[in-house]
């Protein structure tokens, strides 16, 4: 592709995303396009100026209006990204989306509306795509007022229409265009595999932006959950929709990767797979608001999975177990951060938690929406044995230290979990057992736990075996039921986390720095995640009022769109693969439970 002027990186925290349950879209307060996987989540980039200033790839709507500042906002209940642009001599409005619809099969496609609200202005527009994170070449070409861009190496066509005039400019799409007041344009960017047959403009126009908002509106609206903190619960709901492949049923952890956890430094994940543990999360939280064609998709992923492979880790969204870790060389990453990674490593790691997560939202699916079936279950069965040959074992554990393994308080507690729920849904479901063998099981993992895992001068249950720190998992403990939120040591190892990791409503997983434990230099962030667990243990250990405070000063730290990334920076920037599922989903929790609380207080 051309060489173009090297573009500003924006901070994490200034985008929004749209998508249409293949893929996402990051879209800039400026109203660039800086970030887009296609056709699907976890395939290469066509746009990734985030990771790559110069030739990254992105697709603007510029306004050509001196001194102005912007705004975004989402049309409430949907996916629909207005952004705003406010200046004197005029204000213009951009509304992104990627069309949806119940009953029209519209193919994969960016739609930009354009409109004048105040005064005359002109646009340009770029489209600068870079296929094949950025190292295929494409061709472009004019095909009746529509501009083509054609990668055979990925074997990806863009078509770009628009209502005004289309032109090519160094090998990419351009347009120029003035709109008296009240006027709109439309540019469109249909994302076409093989020969599948692309829509006309007039289609779009006509249907595709009315169709879409009641696509999620209809959606938002099935929501069971009635209560305190409902627009930020539909919003996080949404969030982790547009994370949800409607093909296959399975979740991305986050749509981007390379986005660094330490501006500069080399944590950079890919996160564009589905964790087991992640995924069984979200479907926690969409069974818990009553999402449950969501929470049915996943557990027929999951079914045919177990089926033809033991469980592992992370999976393509296609439930395909190989997955490679590469250096991408060719990008120069966030702020200079590399290296930037393609794939992740987690795949081969040993994280015995994982079956924990799954079985427990087997349980509260058979249990809050539909009986599983008995061939379901003796998969799970085979779940469990895997547990009780490995529940001793040393492994990477939730955070997947790159280092030694070790034998990880939140490992051993999901697997008492696991034990936990399989029997109770055996129980409820009078599902043959053995009853003897699994019960001695639950009985052993639970006082290893409860007494090799505590550490008597420090008060508290530490992060893994001989360990004198605590960590932010330990959190789940009382939210999993394992011990009662009022118990004394569970109140002691409370306060041992809140002064150790606790910068007021913010929290670190681990003592921060501990380049021993997990192998990587530099040091991170706060976990938004971790400050929503501590936010639903406090609820649940009686402490409501503060609770109450810091969920809503935690609030305070998402974007201007109610977002999360994965961590906060020194200067509360957002950092890490955003917008992180795991973070929506424990705040929804996290919501969900002090209404629960709020709700007994007021009777």
């Amino acid at each position: 592709m051309a060489k173009h002027k090297k573009r500003p990186f924006q901070p994490i925290e200034n985008y929004g995303v749209i998508g249409n349950l293949k893929t996402v879209a990051l879209v800039s307060l400026k109203g660039s396009i800086d970030f887009l996987c296609a056709p699907k989540f976890d395939s290469p980039t066509v746009f990734a100026s985030m990771l790559d200033s110069e030739k990254g790839g992105y697709f603007s709507v510029e306004p050509q209006l001196e001194d102005f500042t912007s705004k975004q906002l989402y049309l409430p209940g949907t996916a629909v990204l207005l952004t705003r642009f406010f200046a004197e001599q005029g204000i213009a409005e951009l509304s992104d989306y990627m069309p949806l619809s119940k009953e029209t099969d519209f193919p994969s496609a960016i739609v930009r509306q354009i409109k004048s609200i105040r005064g005359n202005i002109t646009f340009k527009v770029f489209c600068v795509p870079a296929f094949g994170y950025t190292k295929s070449k494409h061709t472009v070409q004019h095909e009746n007022d529509e501009l083509v861009f054609f990668s055979k190496t990925e074997k990806l066509t863009l078509k770009l229409k628009a209502d005004v005039p289309l032109h090519i400019e160094k090998g990419t799409g351009y347009a120029e265009f003035t709109l008296k007041e009240s006027e709109t344009a439309h540019i469109i960017m249909e994302i076409i595999e093989d020969d599948k047959v692309a829509a006309g403009l007039a289609h779009y126009k006509e249907h595709g932006y009315r169709k879409t908002v009641d696509y999620w509106r209809d959606w938002i609206n099935q929501t069971t959950y009635k209560g305190r903190y409902d627009d930020i619960i539909r919003r996080s709901a949404i969030t982790l929709k547009l994370l949800t492949s409607a093909e296959f049923g399975s979740v991305v952890a986050a749509p981007t990767f390379g986005l660094p956890e330490t501006i500069g430094g080399n944590r950079n994940w890919d996160y564009r797979f589905t964790w087991i543990r992640d995924a069984a999360f979200t479907m926690y939280a969409f069974l818990r608001l009553g999402f449950f064609d969501e929470a049915t998709a996943f557990m027929d992923w999951i079914f045919n999975l177990c089926q033809k492979i033991d469980l592992q880790l992370v999976y393509q969204i296609d439930g395909s177990a190989k997955i490679k870790e590469i250096e991408a060389d060719q990008f120069e990453g966030y702020l200079s951060s590399k290296p930037v990674r393609i794939g992740n490593e987690a795949a081969s790691q040993l994280q015995i938690d994982i079956y924990g997560e799954l079985i427990d939202t087997v349980y509260i699916y058979n249990k809050s929406h539909k009986p599983i079936t008995y061939e379901f279950w003796t998969l799970i069965e085979k779940q469990v044995q895997c547990v009780i040959k490995q529940w001793k074992k040393p492994d990477h554990g939730i955070w997947e230290i790159r280092n030694e393994k070790k034998e990880f308080l939140h490992t051993r507690l999901m697997c008492w979990v696991a034990m936990d729920r399989a029997i109770k849904i055996a129980e409820n479901r009078s599902f043959p057992y053995p009853e003897q063998e699994w019960h001695g099981i639950r009985s052993e993992i639970y006082k290893d736990i409860y007494h090799n895992f505590w550490n008597e001068k420090l008060g508290a249950w530490v992060q893994y075996k001989g360990a004198t720190h605590v960590d932010a998992s330990a959190l789940l403990m009382p939210l999993t039921h394992f011990i009662s939120p009022l118990e004394p040591r569970w109140l002691s190892t409370m306060k041992a986390i809140d002064e150790e990791l606790l910068l007021d409503v913010l929290v670190y997983r681990y003592k921060n720095g501990m380049t021993k434990i997990d192998g990587l230099e530099g040091e991170e962030g706060t976990f938004n995640m971790c400050s929503f667990w501590f936010i639903e243990a406090l609820a649940k250990s009686g402490e409501l009022e503060r609770a109450v405070e810091n969920f809503e000063k935690m609030i305070g730290y998402s974007n201007h769109l109610l977002l999360f990334s994965e961590e906060l920076g020194q200067k509360g920037e957002h950092l890490g693969n955003f917008p992180q599922a795991f973070t929506h989903l424990a705040l929804i929790s996290a919501a969900v439970e002090l209404n629960k609380q709020l709700s007994r207080e007021t009777g």
